[in-house]
C-alpha cells in the first residue's frame, strides 16, 4: 500500500516572494485583534474579576432577559449571563456577598437556585465556584507574568542557540499569535478564564517548536549553501520542513476536532483556542518568522570550507521575483 503524501516530493513553493504580502496581512490582523479587545475587552470569568459563578441547567433554552430579571430580583447584586453549550446550560456570574459569614455565598447560591426552579421548571443546579478579588488579582499578574517570561525566555534561547535575528523573528512570531487569540475571544465574548491562560501557554510551546524545526533547517542549509541567497535558502528551508509541519498541524487539529465536538463546553473554550493558535502558529511559523528574518538582515556568513566540497555545496534555487 502506498504512503500518503499531503505534501508531494520536491515541492518548491516561493513563500518569500509574497513575504510582504504576508506581512501586511499580519499587521492588519494584528493591529484589527488589539482594536477589538482595547474596545470590546475580555470576557473575564471568576478566575480573574472575583464574584460567585453558577452553573444552572435548563430543560429548554430560556430567555436570557426573564432569566436576568428573576436573579436580579432577589438584589444579590447585577448578574451576567452566558448561556453554554446547546443554549441549555447558563452561566450565572454575581458580585461576592456583602456579608462576612462564612455561610454567605452558600446561602446566595441556595436562594439563586430555589428561585430558579420555581421560575422555570425543570431546571436543576450544576455547580458554582467562587474567587475573591484578591486571589483574581494575583491571577491577573501571574497569568501575564507567565506569558511574558515565556515569551522573552524563547526570545533569549533562540538569540543565543542563532544569531539575534532568529530570536527578534521567534518573538515577533508568538507576539502575533498571543495577540490573534486575545482578539479572537474578544470578538466571540468566550469567558477568558485561568484555563484560556494554559492554552495561551500552550499555544507558545507548540508555535516555539515548529519555529525551532525550520530555524534548525536554516542554519543547516546556510552551512551547506553557503552562497546561496538568503530568499531561497529560507524557501528552500519551510519547503524541506513543510510536510511535517502540515502533517503535525492537521493531526493535532484532528485530535482538537474530537475534543471540540465531545468534550463538552467545559473544554469548548479551551479547545477553540488551541485549534486557532496551532492554524495561526502554523501560518506564523511559515510566513512571518522566516520571511522576517531577511528584513532583519540575516545572511549567510564566511564559513571554513573542506577541500573538494566547494563545487558540490551550491544548489540552484528559485530566485524571488
Amino acid at each position: 500500500m502506498r504512503l500518503l503524501k499531503i505534501i508531494p516530493d520536491n515541492t518548491n513553493i516561493q513563500f518569500v516572494r509574497i513575504r510582504h504580502i504576508a506581512f501586511a496581512i499580519t499587521l492588519l490582523l494584528t493591529i484589527a485583534a488589539v482594536a477589538i479587545v482595547g474596545i470590546r475587552g475580555l470576557n473575564m470569568g471568576v478566575d480573574f474579576v472575583g464574584g460567585v459563578s453558577i452553573e444552572e441547567k435548563f430543560a429548554t433554552p430560556p430567555q436570557l432577559d426573564e432569566v436576568r430579571s428573576t436573579v436580579n430580583g432577589l438584589g444579590l447584586g447585577e448578574a451576567t449571563l452566558q448561556q453554554l453549550g446547546g443554549k441549555n446550560t447558563v452561566t450565572i456570574r454575581m458580585p461576592l456577598p456583602a456579608s462576612n459569614a462564612p455561610d454567605a455565598v452558600d446561602q446566595m447560591v441556595e436562594r439563586v437556585k430555589t428561585e430558579l426552579a420555581a421560575k422555570f421548571p425543570g431546571a436543576t443546579f450544576s455547580n458554582y465556584s467562587t474567587v475573591s478579588g484578591k486571589v483574581s488579582d494575583e491571577l491577573i499578574r501571574n497569568g501575564v507574568l507567565a506569558v511574558l517570561l515565556a515569551i522573552i525566555g524563547i526570545a533569549i534561547f533562540s538569540w543565543l542557540r542563532y544569531e539575534w535575528q532568529f530570536g527578534v523573528s521567534t518573538a515577533v512570531a508568538i507576539i502575533h499569535d498571543v495577540l490573534m487569540t486575545l482578539g479572537f475571544f474578544a470578538l466571540t465574548w468566550m469567558v477568558f478564564d485561568l484555563n484560556i491562560v494554559a492554552a495561551v501557554l500552550t499555544i507558545i510551546g507548540y508555535s516555539i517548536n515548529d519555529k525551532m524545526v525550520i530555524d534548525d533547517r536554516i542554519r543547516e542549509n546556510m552551512r551547506k549553501y553557503r552562497k546561496m541567497g538568503m530568499a531561497e535558502l529560507i524557501d528552500l528551508s519551510v519547503n524541506e520542513t513543510l510536510p511535517r509541519t502540515v502533517m503535525t498541524s492537521l493531526t493535532i487539529l484532528l485530535a482538537l476536532a474530537s475534543l471540540l465536538i465531545f468534550g463538552g463546553h467545559v473544554l469548548r473554550s479551551f479547545t477553540a483556542a488551541m485549534m486557532l493558535g496551532v492554524v495561526v502558529g502554523t501560518y506564523s511559523s511559515i510566513y512571518v518568522s522566516s520571511s522576517l528574518l531577511i528584513t532583519l538582515g540575516l545572511k549567510p556568513g564566511p564559513r571554513d570550507e573542506k577541500p573538494g566540497v566547494a563545487s558540490n555545496a551550491e544548489r540552484v534555487g528559485p530566485r524571488e521575483g
